[in-house]
């Protein structure tokens, strides 16, 4: 899986993201900004994100995602 196809995953399943990667195909790194963040907790962010590409790391082709969150307010 590349990073750009993890980038248009994401951004298609979390309404109104701005999303930008990081690192080498299976190992990455995302910053996802969203406005449905407000109000979560850091657990909560990070479930929602890995949640969306949940069956990538069950099946292997993506091995780990470091994951940041933050609302447009926090950026």
């Amino acid at each position: 899986m590349t990073l750009a196809e993890i980038q248009k995953k994401l951004e298609s399943n979390i309404d109104q993201s701005q999303v930008t990667m990081e690192g080498d195909g299976c190992n990455c790194s995302t910053v996802v900004v969203s406005p449905i963040f407000e109000g979560l907790s850091l657990l909560q962010r990070q479930r929602i994100v890995l949640a969306v590409v949940s069956e990538e790391i069950k099946s292997g082709e993506l091995h780990a995602l470091s994951v940041k969150t933050y609302t447009p307010k926090e950026r």
